[in-house]
Parts: structure tokens; sequence; C-alpha cells
């Protein structure tokens, strides 16, 4: 039997695609990577991922599992060679209970990470996870990646938002670690080593996922920056008047508002265009009013004492989605602007003024005109220091050309400075050579070993990671 012939009969027919037009599972969302895959396969449960699992080792195939495709770094398309399955969990997508008492939801991999929030939402609960791809990304994928996103400053990663695991092995054994626990030590973290091992060694396809209750009142505020020396002055006091209320801290260059402004006229920036700006959340357990209190009265020192320059309290949620709005539309605004060299690092706090001040110097001064795009979740020290090609030249060349200069750059000032090379979006295809030079040879053989282990066949999502 062919190996088509078993995918068919594990799924059924109308399940497996191999003909027409797979582009939408064999490109990236950054369309940086073109695949060819033998087959697409979508199946409907654990039990029919395991059967794919089966039928793909029998025959030596190699498996590339896919949630929504909205992944930055190439670890979720086939390679070229046209040899290899793409293992959609789409179908994959039901809500399999919500325990309010136990503040907990299982959840399949295939569920989008917009209808968890909705679903917790309608049971006046609270799931934080919060991405600019949360209408397209899946929980698995979320998981998968170890993502990260807004409110990491409060809830933590995808990683401290997950109880249990269901994960497929590369056996085609079905682990049922859905567990609703927050205390087990018996043995070995399991969850932990799939949570972020990027479909190398083995496939979630459900999850236990941690609630909270909702707040009271959630309040959002644009400020105005001088340098971002400042914006660190405003996070130390933020985080001393608000504490654990302080949800969101976003810090956004004026290129990269630029950007914004010029890609997307039609949103309201309720500033004038300064150096920095930040947008702050908080969210309160008492009331609308005493978080207007609070977050006015932030504010009101932070202007006194010279740190901000300007402010906007939203006064609706109208106005608090449009100032969410701007920074989420930042990728898509370069995305318009051209292709662009993607940085998602990851710093101590203290240290990221001195990382920028010298990393934009050195990047000027070896790459004249180029335009730096940065922003990202300062509250939690990641960045997204992206690098945009000089007016008038082309982006695509920019891209081949200088991408591996620019990343040596880049990434010696982050080991310098103490930093990672990948905070959030994951190593996949695109930071593997990086990974090898830059992770200690000891990590690295015991992540080889973790994974020969778990996959010895190495049909996990080949080629990514390591």
């Amino acid at each position: 039997m062919s190996l088509l012939e078993a995918l068919r009969g594990a799924v059924g027919a109308a399940n497996v695609l191999s003909d027409g037009d797979l582009s939408a599972w064999e490109i990236d969302w950054r369309k940086r990577y073109r695949g060819r895959a033998l087959a697409v396969v979508r199946p409907g449960n654990s039990a029919e991922v395991a059967a794919v699992v089966k039928a793909c080792a029998a025959h030596g195939a190699g498996i590339v599992t896919q949630g929504g495709n909205t992944g930055m770094v190439g670890g979720s398309v086939p390679d070229a060679s046209g040899t290899q399955v793409v293992l959609s969990l789409a179908r994959l997508n039901r809500i399999r209970a919500i325990d309010a008492a136990n503040l907990t939801m299982t959840v399949d991999a295939g569920c989008v990470l917009q209808s968890v929030q909705e679903a917790a939402a309608a049971q006046h609960l609270l799931f934080p996870l919060s991405l600019a791809a949360e209408g397209s990304c899946t929980i698995g994928g979320n998981l998968a990646t170890n993502a990260g996103g807004t409110q990491v400053l409060r809830y933590g990663n995808a990683r401290e938002l997950c109880l249990g695991l269901e994960v497929v092995t590369a056996a085609g054994e079905v682990w049922d670690g859905l567990s609703g626990l927050r205390k087990d030590n018996t043995g070995y973290d399991l969850r932990d080593l799939f949570i972020g091992s990027e479909g190398t060694l083995g496939i979630i396809t459900a999850a236990t996922l941690k609630l909270y209750p909702q707040p009271a009142a959630v309040m959002t505020a644009l400020a105005a920056l001088p340098t971002l020396e400042a914006a660190l002055q405003l996070l130390q006091l933020a985080q001393t008047r608000l504490g654990a209320g302080l949800t969101g801290f976003e810090v956004m260059g004026k290129f990269a508002l630029s950007l914004v402004r010029k890609h997307f006229p039609q949103l309201a920036q309720p500033l004038p265009p300064a150096p920095w700006m930040v947008l702050l959340e908080q969210s309160d357990t008492e009331s609308e009013s005493h978080a207007r209190a609070l977050f006015e009265s932030l504010l009101e020192s932070a202007l006194e004492a010279g740190i901000i320059s300007d402010a906007a309290v939203a006064e609706s949620l109208v106005q608090s989605h449009t100032m969410w709005h701007l920074r989420e539309s930042i990728p898509l605004a370069q995305a318009e602007e051209g292709l662009n060299i993607k940085h998602d690092i990851s710093l101590p706090v203290s240290r990221i003024p001195s990382f920028v001040a010298a990393t934009d110097d050195a990047l000027l001064a070896a790459f004249p005109g180029a335009r730096l795009v940065n922003f990202g979740h300062l509250g939690d020290g990641n960045l997204h220091y992206n690098l945009q090609a000089p007016e008038g030249v082309a982006a695509a060349d920019f891209l081949r050309d200088s991408e591996a200069a620019v990343n040596a750059i880049v990434y010696d000032a982050v080991v310098e400075h103490g930093g990672s090379i990948s905070a959030e979006h994951g190593i996949g295809a695109l930071k593997r050579g990086e990974l090898a030079q830059r992770k200690p040879a000891v990590a690295l053989a015991l992540m080889r070993s973790i994974k020969t282990a778990l996959d010895p066949a190495g049909l996990l999502n080949p080629g990514k990671l390591l």
C-alpha cells in the first residue's frame, strides 16, 4: 500500500489533499519559505493523528505539523523535496470542557486563539494570551513555539498558561497528560518538554489551559517620551504604582509608527509624533473609576517628573482598540513597505537602552540610510528590532545581500548584553544556523540527545530547530 493510500485510509480521502494548489500550506506567512508537500492531511481527532504518524513512520516520510501557519521563522512549512507530509490540525477545533471552579479550559490544538478567548469570556473568565495573529493562530502552534504576546508582563508566556497536554509521539502513541493540576511532582515534567519544541519532539493535539477571573476594568493609555531611558523610568514607576495591575507595556519607535501612518492613514494616532511612544494597559479588580484614578495619577507624576511629554487615556473601548491597533499594525505596515530583516530578541530590561544605542550606531555605520523599526514588549524585555532597506534600495536585494552581516552585528550585540536571539518566535528554519553557533555546546548536546530519544528516525519537523 502506498503512503497516500494509507493516509486516505486513516482520515478519509476528502481529507488528504495531494493535487491542485497547496500553496496555503506550502508558503510561510512572511513568504520567505516555499516548499512542496507530498500531501496535506487533515485529521479530525487525536486517534487519526496517531494513525497518520504511524503511516508516515512506516514509509519514512517526514511530518510537518501546521496550525494557523502564522509563524515568523519558517517552522511550519515543508521543504522543497515533495516527500514531506503537512499535518494540518485545523479540524481539531473543539472546546472540550470548561471547569470554572478549577479555572481551566481543555481545548483541541487546532482551536484558533481568538475562539478560545471568546469561549472563556462567555463564562465571564479570561484567557490572557494575546497576539496580533490571534484571529488565525492556533493553540497548538502557540504552545509549540511558547508564544509570548502583549500580556507576558503579567501572565507569562504560553508555557505559564498551560497545565496539561495531549501529545502524539513519534511512535504514533497518544500521551494523555491533560491534567488540570497546578501541583504534580511525579517525575519529569513532560508538558514543559513538548512546549516550545516546535513540533520536533511530538505533536500537541490538545491542551488544558489556565483561566483567570475577568478584571472589573481595563484602561489603556498612550504616552510620548523623549528617550528609551525615559521609557524604562516610566516602566519602573508604573510597576511601583500599579503592581500586578500593569498588564501591558509596549514601546514603539518613531519610524515604526511613521510606517503605520504611511500605509494605514485611516488609523488615528492620538498624539503627535515623538521619538518613542509607550502603550500601557492596566487591569483593575475594583472598578473603572478606581482604575482611571490610578492611571491619571501615574501619568501626572510622569509628566511632572519630565519622564513623558504627553499622554492620552482611552475614554472608551473603541479608543482602546484604536491604540492597540496602532501597535498591532506595525508588522503589517512593514510588510507593505517591503521585505525586511527581522529580529525577535530578548534582553535584560535594564540593558535595552544601551543595546539599542550601541546597535543602532553599529548598523547605521555599516549600512548608511538603513531604517530601524524598533518596537515590542519592553515590560518583559522582548524587542522586535528590525531593519528596513534604505530609501531607493530594492528591499529584496537588501535582504539578500545584507541579512547575514546585519544578523552578525545584532546577534553579537545581543550576546554581549546578556540576551537571547529568540524571545517568542522560535528557531524554525530561519535561526537554526544561529542557534548552532551561539547555543553552548553542552546545551546543544542535551537537546540532540532528547531529539534522538523521542524521535530516533528524525521524522518530526525535519530540518527545523536543530
